[in-house]
Parts: structure tokens; sequence; C-alpha cells
């Protein structure tokens, strides 16, 4: 049930990252990919490669989160090395 969830929960990611920007093709032209296809085998196989998650979270203010779209890395420990290395605002 809880894979079922976290199956779910990366693809209302990936399904919003492909709304925000209207299509596969605009996703693939905004994170300067080969094509619309890589977009699409994100589709099949329901995550996100980690570097382009960050890009897409930067990209969307931060509407879409790296969580959303790849629960295979611990994105908390990365937050908080990146605060740790450029220290608090």
């Amino acid at each position: 049930m809880l894979e079922k969830l976290a199956y779910d929960q990366r693809m209302d990611g990936i399904d919003k990252t492909i709304k925000r920007f209207g299509s596969l093709s605009a996703v693939a032209r905004a994170l300067d990919l080969s094509g619309y296809q890589v977009v699409q085998q994100w589709v099949t196989n329901g995550r996100v490669p980690p570097e382009h998650c960050v890009r897409i979270e930067e990209l969307t203010c931060g509407e879409i989160r790296c969580e959303e779209l790849n629960d295979r890395i611990n994105w908390g420990v990365i937050r908080k090395s990146a605060v740790q290395i450029v220290g608090p605002p």
C-alpha cells in the first residue's frame, strides 16, 4: 500500500510538471533535453532522474518539489547539507 502511495505521489509530481510546462516537449526544452521521449520515459518509469529534480523545482519556484519527483533520494539530507555549506540566511 505504501509503495502504491509513493508511486502515486511521484506520478502526481511528473503529471504536475507536464501540466505546468504545457507538454512533454516543453518540459524537454526547459531542461535542455534531447526530446520529449526523455520525459515520456520518466512517465513510464514513474520517476524523474535526480539530476533533473532540482532544476524542475527551481523552474517552478518550488511549486513542484524534488520529493514529488523521485523518492529514492533523501532530499532532506541534501537540503540540510546545502544549508550547512551556504550558511543560514
